[in-house]
């Protein structure tokens, strides 16, 4: 959650309320109900708040796995910068440059959030074996060293590397003062991957298995006094 506050619930207990910065990290595993919402006092007041969800997958071995929860904090985060300062570097999961952030994944992958300031220049380095994603919440910029145009709402796809080149134009719009982006990888998992409806498996006869399982109510059930107990 970037801007805002969103409500979560879940069938085993985690949830809260999620609000600037901090970051809701759900593995599903074996199967897990959740909600998430506004807040009742923002949908009667109005306003406007701003999220990214993003779906990680499992390899086969690891798919029917427990289900967790974790709720990571802004405070939690490790906080990096550039050697100018001109970046700052939020580590919320895997390992960057032997800096750790405090998601726990099942699999080998990173999750950045990073603010760079007018004129700023990031070079992250990157584990040579993982892929490398870079999503621009806002603002404008290049990415890679042949320093490629990358603008808000536009996804790079990184080849080959051990660093993550990003720059920040000196000069940015009035709505957005900096470069933010989202950057991520992992390494890849090679397997099949077969999605319906809210499950994601690797086989046709898994999603009709698992919606076998939703409609016995093996996934559990949300209380509905949660959040006003947590």
């Amino acid at each position: 959650m970037i801007d805002g506050t969103f409500q979560h619930q879940d069938s085993i207990g985690g949830g809260g309320l999620i609000t600037n910065g901090s970051t809701q990290w759900m593995t599903a595993g074996s199967g897990i109900l959740h909600i998430e919402r506004p807040p009742d006092q923002l949908i009667a007041s109005g306003g406007l708040f701003h999220g990214i969800q993003l779906w990680v997958n499992l390899p086969a071995a690891d798919k029917m796995i427990d289900p967790r929860y974790q709720d990571l904090e802004a405070g939690n985060v490790v906080l990096l910068t550039s050697p100018d300062g001109g970046a700052l570097v939020r580590v919320i999961a895997g390992d960057v440059a032997g800096h750790r952030g405090p998601g726990a994944t099942h699999t080998p992958i990173s999750l950045v959030h990073a603010t760079l300031q007018p004129g700023a220049e990031l070079v992250l380095p990157w584990p040579p074996e993982f892929n490398a994603l870079v999503y621009a919440l806002s603002g404008s910029g290049t990415v890679g060293p042949e320093h490629r145009p990358l603008h808000t709402g536009q996804l790079a796809v990184h080849g080959p590397g051990d660093a993550v080149v990003l720059r920040a134009d000196a000069a940015q719009e009035s709505r957005h003062p900096a470069l933010d982006v989202l950057i991520l990888g992992g390494r890849p998992i090679g397997e099949p991957v077969y999605a319906h409806g809210p499950f994601v498996m690797n086989t046709r006869a898994e999603i009709i298995k698992a919606f076998e399982d939703f409609e016995a109510g093996k996934l559990g059930s949300v209380p509905a006094d949660h959040i006003g107990n947590a």
